[in-house]
């Protein structure tokens, strides 16, 4: 350790370390704005010079190492003068902004101007103006406000992974700007404007809408991923006005996806529901509380008389909270019956029997970022995940070997060391090469089951680096993502990807999708398990069959089935078949108008408390930080009062916290383990028989939930607006006859719909790229399976 003195005070660092990081570690203020904790050091702002003794002028404090015996002063005149100096010249052209400014009241040029700025400027010209850039709907731009601190430009490039910010110029003809006067485009963009120093970068949905002292700071749970990134909502008279990153080093660190800063602004979309609604004749009525829970109570009650309990089904969203879970399917099993999932994008569930207690990531997420070697399955975990792929990126950069498995070359931020890209069709047979190369490498005992699948396989070198890499990495990682649960074949993918974890001997880890899906499992909303994995002895009835044999009753918990599930048209035809059907929603579409009996408006994200649990297991709790609008009531206390009309014991709760409390002494202390002797199910399929081209199909990142949809800032960006059309490659395209169509007629089973081609080199041959969350594309059917095609 070296001694140093600041100030006339002693303190001890390691050698070398960075003397801001030294004041900064022990509460000594020195003014800066390039610096960042997070970012390189740039040292161009020269706003931290301090004195430092024997040195001939005043060092910049975020570049100067130190030493054994080095003397700092940070308050002495020779260190103040450089400082006010330097805080002159960054005023020579700032514009006088600040009445008008977003950055008003927080801004860190007028903290340090304060501190450090003079009366009077030694300079009479007149400023410089600088044309703004248009960087997209979500970042407005202000550049004559710029003082090129580079913070964006380094983000950009360290954080994010994308050079899409640069600057040209020296000196005051600096300029920051984009490359060609494209737009930022990287789904962690809105960090740079909480980087901002100053008010040349802003939040275009927010912009000129409230001043930072009319507001409110509440904290809160980002609902759009499994990380369950910390945020800070900014409320003004109980509306959302913006989400800002709440640092937590262990999950988000102190970034935020823009999915989980803009997501927010569905919660004033056009078709909110703030009434309840009975339909009657035919038609639909606004009515109040009480006839509302009275008509559906007594609607479920007639199918129950009519065809027994279990002819109930119940459908949740994932995004839903632990409390609303547990209490779904307490009043589904207290009514008698088991037919509850949340598992709305998964086909296939022979393995739901060996699967662990909930699907976990398998290890913090922070140590990701050290794995020497990870294998990812079945995942575009950049759009799906943005923060996870942050720590991905950053164990590339520290050496790691990130590996793919994808039915989609996508477009990756950092080296990919090893990259398959196989039709869904051929996933099983892409995985049992990569097992049975790290079996012929290092024989080991396998489960019979997926010993009979390796049996013929000879892997292709491709196949053997992946085994290679695996064993040579001492920290090692499989992930399976959203692409892998869709898989018609999830079952045996699991088994293999078990396999290939065992003899590898890497950890096993899910991605999971949405805020509160390993909630949902551990809160036993499946047909199969209760609260805390218990065992049912009669299993009822999954997703899949609840949505394509259909129940006579349904009570569906935030979700829109013909957009959330995998079975699009037909989860919709089901539904409108059905005798009954109590939709709690927070949206009133007509698709909802055209199957629901009854609609009971329920609070979302930032109007309720609750509880997310994150991929890692951790359970983060958070309170509401406004009043829903109208007549809208928390979820929870709709289930409560639905137990209680049915007069099931067990409903007199008085807060959400009662309700967690009474899951997590459920839960007790039971741990996961995602890698386990025996994933197998009795029957492991094989094969899937495509008759025209695979269908492959991608769940895009601002189409994951009800509220993101309805996002409107995000459907305006680069993601939102390229995800209508149907993918070819050149190749396919001409051996389909369509190298010089547009339009294509697109036929699935009995459907046939029209789209726009798009030639997309991406997809593989004899594949066809479709969207799914949207309702142009909804209505094809289920997500996997043949296509045939022809020009419109």
């Amino acid at each position: 350790m070296a001694t140093i003195e600041i100030d006339g005070k002693t303190y001890e660092a390691e050698p070398g370390t960075m003397l801001i990081k030294v004041t900064d570690a022990n509460g000594i203020d020195i003014p800066r704005f390039c610096y960042h904790k997070k970012l390189s050091v740039a040292a161009n702002c020269r706003m931290c010079l301090v004195e430092v003794e024997k040195a001939p002028k005043p060092m910049p404090a975020c570049a100067t190492p130190i030493m054994d015996g080095m003397k700092v002063y940070t308050r002495s005149t020779r260190a103040l003068l450089a400082q006010k100096a330097v805080m002159e010249f960054l005023l020579i052209n700032h514009p006088l902004d600040c009445p008008i400014c977003d950055q008003g009241g927080e801004c860190e040029l007028q903290d340090i101007a304060v501190g450090y700025g003079g009366d009077v400027s030694h300079y009479q010209e007149g400023k410089r103006v600088v044309a703004d850039k248009n960087l997209g709907p979500l970042v407005a731009t202000e550049m004559t406000r710029c003082i090129h601190c580079t913070r964006c430009v380094r983000f950009s490039d360290e954080i994010a992974g994308m050079m899409e910010l640069g600057a040209t110029g020296r000196g005051e003809h600096t300029k920051i700007g984009t490359y060609i006067a494209k737009t930022v485009d990287s789904e962690l963009s809105g960090n740079i404007v909480d980087l901002c120093p100053v008010g040349a970068l802003t939040n275009k949905v927010f912009r000129f809408s409230a001043r930072a002292w009319e507001m409110q700071q509440y904290n809160g749970i980002a609902p759009h991923d499994g990380i369950g990134s910390h945020v800070h909502l900014h409320v003004r008279r109980d509306e959302v006005m913006r989400v800002v990153p709440k640092e937590n080093e262990a999950i988000n660190e102190m970034w935020l996806s823009d999915r989980d800063r803009y997501g927010y602004t569905g919660l004033k979309a056009d078709d909110r529901l703030t009434t309840p609604m009975i339909k009657k004749d035919g038609q639909w009525h606004e009515t109040d509380w009480e006839t509302a829970l009275s008509v559906a109570v007594d609607g479920l009650k007639k199918v129950i008389k009519t065809h027994q309990s279990k002819a109930i089904g119940a459908l949740a969203s994932p995004t839903a909270t632990l409390e609303e879970l547990y209490l779904l399917q307490k009043l589904l099993r207290g009514i008698g019956s088991h037919n509850i999932d949340h598992r709305l994008r998964q086909s296939d569930f022979s393995q739901q029997d060996t699967a662990p207690l909930y699907p976990a990531l398998g290890q913090t997420i922070s140590e990701l970022e050290t794995a020497q070697a990870v294998l990812v399955i079945g995942s575009h975990i950049r759009k799906e995940q943005p923060l996870l792929n942050h720590r991905l990126r950053k164990a590339s950069l520290r050496g790691g070997k990130i590996m793919f498995v994808n039915p989609i070359r996508y477009n990756f931020n950092y080296p990919v060391a090893a990259e398959l890209i196989t039709p869904p069709a051929q996933l099983v047979a892409t995985l049992a090469g990569i097992a049975k190369a790290l079996l012929l490498k290092q024989p080991v005992t396998i489960p019979d089951g997926v010993d009979s699948l390796l049996t013929s396989v000879t892997p292709d070198t491709s196949q053997q680096q992946i085994a290679d890499i695996l064993l040579a990495g001492e920290q090692s990682t499989i992930l399976l993502g959203s692409l892998a649960t869709a898989h018609p074949l999830y079952a045996t993918v699991c088994a293999l990807a078990n396999a290939i974890a065992q003899m590898s001997s890497s950890k096993l880890g899910y991605l999971a999708e949405s805020a509160n899906t390993v909630g949902a499992w551990l809160a036993g909303a499946l047909p199969h398990r209760s609260v805390a994995g218990e065992v049912l002895k009669t299993s009822g009835l999954d997703a899949q069959a609840m949505l394509t044999s259909g129940v006579k009753g349904y009570v569906l918990l935030g979700v829109e089935p013909e957009l959330d599930s995998i079975w699009g048209t037909t989860a919709l035809q089901t539904l409108k078949q059905a005798d009954f059907v109590v939709s709690v929603t927070a949206y009133c579409t007509p698709a909802i108008e055209s199957y629901a009996h009854v609609v009971l408006p329920m609070s979302l994200y930032a109007e309720t408390s609750g509880t997310f649990v994150n991929t890692e297991g951790k359970w983060q709790s958070f309170t509401g930080a406004i009043k829903p609008c109208g007549d809208i009531r928390p979820a929870w206390k709709i289930l409560r009062v639905l137990g209680n009309l049915f007069n099931l014991a067990g409903f007199d709760y008085v807060s959400s916290d009662e309700v967690r409390d009474e899951v997590s002494q459920l839960i007790g202390d039971k741990s996961v383990v995602t890698i386990v002797n025996n994933m197998l199910p009795a029957q492991l399929p094989t094969t899937t028989v495509i008759n025209g081209l695979q269908r492959i199909t991608e769940l895009p990142i601002y189409a994951v939930d009800a509220l993101v949809r309805r996002a409107k800032a995000l459907q305006e960006t680069i993601d939102g607006k390229t995800t209508n059309g149907i993918h070819l490659n050149a190749v396919t395209a001409n051996k389909q006859g369509l190298s010089k169509a547009s339009q294509v007629k697109v036929k699935q089973d009995e459907v046939t719909i029209q789209l726009t081609l798009v030639i997309d080199e991406r997809v593989p041959d004899d594949c066809a790229l479709i969207y799914a969350g949207q309702a142009t594309t909804a209505v094809l059917g289920t997500w996997h399976g043949g296509l045939k095609l022809s020009v419109a």
